[in-house]
């Protein structure tokens, strides 16, 4: 497990989760005005320094919930809200195009690239609002920073990672069927043909050679694909072409998206019976939210009229079938966590920590308060 992946995972899911509301903001016809407010301050927030410092610190990932609950507190960074089953839909289809992107990348470091299309689309996002702009331009600098000195090795450990926290995510998407990307089963469908990664031949030639080093005979084979060579790499600056298309907005044109559940009710049983075990990583992992949601700052409307609602689903009755009938394994049941320095949010958070030990199979009713001894205190220096 590579302790470097985490900034990737966020930054390209937040890119994801931008591009569907940018979508939705605007097939419902949302004020310019309001829709701009909400794009800039969940990027705003999403970029907030302090909170990309406890981001970029080496670590390891945290589980499905534990980020779930950070990106259901980002897109409630602004006047916007959802409800449930439109939250459940839009971390769907962030989650299952980033796994697309990553699975699809010819070579384990152009996830970096895909990476930089995101933030390349982010930064068009806020072009006009400068002080929203610099705050992305230094996080390009520390991606740039941190990712480009790496191997290929450390890429592919990183690729590595990603893909075993997506392994078990199977969700069907209406744009991946219909372009017969993905099967009925929420299983990708990798290519056979087109580009080969930059740097490597097309594939139909073996070559032979002598002890000497010499090149003694050459063999050539069908290789029942149509592979194209690429002229040229994607650009590692923080201006230029990428090359590489993963990562770039999927919804620029305007076509219904919809999610479907793959789960049955025998791997909701295993879910459960896995889920009983202890888990160590539940203490560090409210620790984790607690350090990253000490910088966001959710917005409430002021009055009735500065807020709306937005909805992934084409009518209200979707959306609630849609939550009804969501199977088991795919629910979050998200963590409310208020990072601020009075008495009722160490409350919260001290409850949570319970919460957190018991689902992990601990005993709460001794310990709660011991355990959370280390986040309240934390919580009070934030």
């Amino acid at each position: 497990m590579s302790s470097r992946t985490l900034p990737l995972l966020f930054i390209n899911l937040g890119g994801e989760m931008l591009y569907i509301l940018d979508q939705r903001l605007r097939a419902q016809n949302i004020p310019a005005d309001k829709a701009k407010k909400v794009m800039n301050d969940i990027i705003t927030t999403m970029f907030n320094k302090k909170f990309l410092e406890e981001l970029f610190k080496p670590q390891e990932l945290y589980s499905k919930k534990a980020l779930r609950t950070v990106f259901d507190r980002l897109a409630h960074a602004s006047i916007m809200r959802l409800n449930q089953a439109s939250m459940d839909k839009l971390y769907d289809l962030m989650t299952m195009a980033f796994k697309y992107q990553v699975l699809l990348c010819p070579r384990a470091k152009d996830i970096l690239l895909v990476s930089f299309n995101h933030m390349d689309a982010i930064k068009d996002f806020v072009k006009d609002t400068p002080s929203v702009l610099s705050q992305v331009d230094e996080t390009y600098r520390q991606l740039i920073e941190m990712y480009t000195p790496l191997s290929s090795g450390e890429f592919q450990l990183i690729r590595q990672t990603l893909l075993i926290f997506f392994q078990d995510m199977h969700i069907r998407v209406s744009i991946f069927l219909k372009d017969k990307v993905q099967n009925s089963n929420g299983r990708f469908v990798l290519p056979i043909s087109g580009p080969v990664p930059h740097g490597t031949h097309i594939p139909g030639l073996i070559r032979m050679f002598s002890c000497n080093g010499e090149e003694v005979k050459r063999l050539q084979f069908r290789n029942g694909g149509n592979y194209t060579s690429v002229l040229r790499e994607g650009s590692f600056e923080m201006f230029g072409e990428r090359v590489i298309k993963l990562g770039t907005n999927m919804y620029s044109v305007s076509r219904p998206v919809e999610t479907h559940m793959s789960g049955t009710s025998k791997n909701s049983a295993q879910k459960k019976s896995v889920n009983t075990a202890p888990n160590p990583l539940a203490k560090e992992e409210l620790n984790m939210l607690a350090r990253l949601m000490g910088g966001m700052e959710v917005q409430k409307p002021g009055n009735a009229d500065s807020g709306f609602r937005v909805n992934l689903f084409a009518t209200d009755e979707e959306e609630e079938e849609a939550l009804i009938s969501r199977p088991d394994e795919f629910s979050y049941d998200v963590i409310k966590i208020q990072a601020t320095k009075n008495q009722q949010a160490n409350a919260e958070l001290a409850k949570i920590m319970g919460d957190f030990t018991e689902e992990a199979g601990e005993p709460c009713s001794s310990s709660a308060n011991s355990k959370g001894d280390d986040l309240l205190a934390m919580m009070d220096g934030l």
